[in-house]
């Protein structure tokens, strides 16, 4: 029988998509023998043609076999904002027929331990301005770092406010198994004969969870390429494009929809290492952004800032976004300035970004959409597994060309998230929501333990793992509670070691966070108390908690 969702599906888009089986670097390949002179990159103002772009990857990944001794498989560590040496980078570890492991610019060295030790990584690509992180890992997890400078490519004059971490001038790399990108790129190495097949494993991408310790999700060139392709033909880009790259492309979301989908196209790709809504402004108008992946914070940043209303940002045709949800007043404005829909959707780190896309046609505010190409889903019983029926609530499932082949290393995992339904493999979302009489899904609540501040998702019971280690804490428990701008945060109950009592303040715990979690893991408020409610069993009843802080608000 025909699925619901297909008598709202474009009439211009297939309802099966033909994916090229090729690896993700071909695509550059593909474009760069297309579009040699044309811009892949502009970086503020300055441009990097499709032929440097490719010519320069070519080189990187020469250093990383010739140099560092990277072969097929293994797994390299790329931790950079989004800049011109991201992309080259990413694209060199494929083109070294290695595994590319992002993580957010915001981990610091404890973390990244975590990323070395599990992933089995020796070698990271590193910006210069996070290079501190990894440096006490040198001789240890890191035998080999190549460390890049913002700067090197700002080539061009800018009227733009280009923050300090950007500007900062190439600093000297002396420590022993580091060496800095310029020197990488002066090697002038060719790389070895392109070796990877489509179902390699390209990515390694880290997501926390119901535990302490992040999950790899592996995905291959396939799973990756079906996503890109699908982002691709959805949301019309096509080689004329110019995507806004501001989601960050450590993400799924920025990386499969302002990178690898516009390289795929041969579009350009207007970058911003961090978000700043008047720049973002100036971008749209002065190169004619026609695509822009984002979280609704940043729409409603740039609707706020004043320069917006005296700018052009007509050439707008697709803004994409996901990870929270998108408020319909915000919409409406956007509507009113662009005169397009913003276009929501769903997926997940497990799936590289889409499986419910929103049609640009009939888009419903504060709606997933409807599952994409080649890809179903269904709601469940979380108890029985049953599946339900329309507006029956239960967890969302999915199964697709694009979902991960596992967890890194972890088949426990594996064996609780894939369930067998008709003889198909789907994937448990952790996901509460249903779907109406037309197929299009909606998000109700979480199964998971989860907060979701801005897009970013944040683990409780990883925080509290960190948290631990802190000499004056004796016991902690993470909540979520509202706030006015990211939805909701990150709030700390803490009960101190009886000595230290009185002696510790929440801006200790906070200060002392930053230095052990990402940035965004950390939290805002802090409460000591003298004890945690606890169940008749002894488990801390957090949920209670919570509970009392959401009392009368409305989750986002």
């Amino acid at each position: 029988m025909e699925p619901k969702h297909f008598k709202h599906w474009p009439k211009h888009l297939p309802r099966h998509l033909s994916v090229p089986s090729t690896t993700l670097h071909f695509n550059l390949e593909v474009s760069s023998q297309r579009y040699p002179d044309k811009p892949a990159v502009i970086f503020y103002d300055s441009k990097l043609s499709y032929r440097e772009l490719h010519r320069q990857v070519d080189v990187m990944a020469g250093f990383l076999q010739n140099r560092c001794g990277v072969r097929k498989g293994d797994r390299v560590i790329l931790q950079m904002q989004n800049s011109p040496q991201f992309i080259i980078a990413y694209y060199a570890i494929l083109r070294a027929d290695a595994a590319v492991l992002p993580v957010s610019p915001m981990h610091v060295t404890d973390e990244l331990v975590h990323y070395f030790d599990d992933a089995g990584a020796s070698i990271a690509l590193i910006a210069q301005d996070l290079y501190p992180q990894i440096k006490p890992l040198l001789g240890k997890q890191a035998k080999h770092a190549i460390v890049a400078t913002y700067s090197d490519y700002l080539t061009d004059q800018t009227t733009l406010d280009i923050p300090e971490f950007v500007r900062a001038p190439r600093e000297a790399v002396i420590d022993p198994g580091a060496v800095s990108w310029a020197d990488a790129l002066a090697a002038g190495y060719k790389p070895l004969s392109a070796a990877a097949q489509p179902d390699d494993l390209a990515s390694i991408l880290y997501t926390s969870g119901t535990t302490g310790k992040s999950k790899g999700c592996m995905h291959t060139h396939r799973t990756m390429m079906h996503s890109l392709v699908g982002a691709a033909v959805w949301e019309g880009f096509s080689a004329d494009s110019v995507a806004l790259g501001t989601a960050p492309f450590f993400h799924v979301t920025g990386m499969q929809h302002s990178m690898n989908a516009p390289l795929y196209a041969g579009a350009t790709i207007a970058i911003l290492p961090r978000w700043n809504a008047d720049a973002a402004g100036y971008m749209i108008e002065r190169y004619g952004c026609t695509h822009w992946a984002n979280v609704p914070t940043m729409v409603v940043d740039l609707l706020a800032h004043p320069a917006t209303a005296g700018r052009d940002l007509s050439s707008l045709t697709n803004i994409f976004g996901g990870g929270a949800s998108m408020p319909e007043a915000v919409a409406q404005k956007l509507f009113e300035l662009c005169g397009i829909e913003y276009m929501e959707a769903y997926g997940m780190t497990e799936t590289i970004s889409q499986t419910h896309m929103n049609p640009a046609h009939k888009a419903r505010k504060q709606c997933l959409g409807f599952p994409t190409f080649d890809t179903e889903s269904l709601v469940i019983d979380p108890e029985t597994l049953a599946v339900l029926g329309p507006n029956e609530q239960g967890e969302i499932v999915v199964h697709g060309p694009q979902v991960m082949l596992g967890y890194w290393q972890r088949p426990d995992a594996n064996e609780t998230v894939f369930i067998d339904i008709g003889g198909k493999k789907f994937m448990r979302t952790g996901d509460l929501g249903r779907h109406d009489e037309d197929g299009y899904y909606y998000i109700a609540d979480r199964l998971k333990r989860m907060i979701n501040a801005s897009g970013y998702k944040v683990w409780p019971a990883e925080v509290e793992a960190t948290l631990y280690k802190h000499p004056d804490i004796k016991e902690v428990t993470i909540i979520s509670v509202p706030d006015a701008r990211r939805g909701e945060t990150v709030k700390a109950v803490v009960v101190l070691k009886d000595e230290r009592k009185g002696q510790v303040s929440a801006e200790d715990i906070m200060e002392w966070s930053r230095l052990h979690m990402a940035a965004y893991k950390v939290p805002r408020l802090v409460d000591f108390t003298d004890a945690l409610p606890r169940s008749g069993t002894g488990k801390i009843q957090w949920r209670t908690l919570q509970e009392k802080e959401w009392e009368g608000v409305a989750k986002p």
